[in-house]
């Protein structure tokens, strides 16, 4: 049997905001500029912050129905190591998008950018108001932006996996940093 060779993405019904290009599909892709051994730091930093702070969001829901201070004190510690592990996370993202071109060609290099960036300085928003009163802020204040943060975490966490399976950044390849 023959197999015949497309110049097609396997991807056919994608919606208009994602962007494929059929030689990603071919390419062999761009690693990271901010690796060990080759393999990207970015996707290991990121996992703690995104647990931290998606469980603040549900620590918070927790103490809107129990009212038990452990939960509202247990949200400020998840929102501040959440915050700290973020600008880890941050800073080998951000190193990534200035040295790979690619992803700054690409819709969701800036989506996966600004999402963050916004989630970044709502934790630190959130981190403020629970600063010195961390029980008292968690309704409604708190808890709005806890839910906020993690919705967008959540969506920038696809754009993320959008530059890493579709547009091959960040994987271990010889790919051109500019172009397919």
């Amino acid at each position: 049997m023959e197999t015949q060779q497309t110049n097609t993405t396997p991807y056919p019904n994608i919606p208009a905001v994602l962007e494929s290009d059929s030689r990603e599909f071919r390419d062999t892709g761009v690693p990271s500029t901010v690796a060990v051994a080759g393999h990207p730091i970015h996707p290991i930093l990121v996992q703690f912050p995104i647990a931290f702070l998606v469980g603040a969001t549900l620590s918070d829901v927790v103490f809107w129905f129990n009212r038990d201070s452990f939960w509202a004190l247990a949200s400020y510690w998840l929102i501040l190591g959440g915050f700290v592990g973020g600008l880890a996370a941050a800073l080998t993202g951000l190193l990534d998008f200035l040295r790979i071109e690619r992803v700054r060609k690409r819709t969701a290099g800036w989506a996966h950018l600004i999402l963050n960036v916004a989630a970044l300085t709502l934790t630190l928003l959130n981190l403020v108001i629970r600063w010195n009163h961390p029980i008292s802020a968690v309704i409604p204040w708190g808890i709005i932006i806890s839910l906020i943060v993690a919705t967008g975490l959540g969506l920038s966490g696809w754009y993320g996996g959008e530059l890493v399976y579709r547009h091959k950044i960040s994987v271990i390849g010889n790919g051109s940093p500019s172009e397919p």
